[in-house]
């Protein structure tokens, strides 16, 4: 199998991608190529959901919205979605009302 260049653009075209984690250090911008990669995954698929662990909630400010344990709709969007839940796996969520 040949590699594929590590662009944008070969994430997006990949039909067969079902997950995508994005992992780091803090502070290294996690939180925007999470929501940047979100946005234009959302132009060519039929649901996309960012589920964030994030003690911070960074995708509530990053969307400009607060967002919760369950997906919930990122305004000016029918297909994209996003969640924070509690990365001490002491809160419980759904992720069937984003399917």
């Amino acid at each position: 199998m040949d590699s594929l260049e590590p662009t944008l653009k070969n994430i997006i075209d990949q039909t067969s991608l079902n997950w995508i984690f994005v992992g780091g250090k803090g502070g290294v911008g996690k939180t925007t190529t999470s929501c940047c990669l979100a946005v234009q995954l959302a132009k060519v698929r039929p649901n996309v959901l960012v589920v964030s662990t994030d003690p911070a909630h960074n995708l509530s400010d990053a969307f400009g919205q607060k967002f919760g344990n369950k997906p919930m709709k990122v305004n000016g969007f029918d297909n994209l979605f996003c969640m924070e839940v509690d990365s001490k796996g002491e809160g419980q969520f759904e992720l069937e009302s984003a399917t």
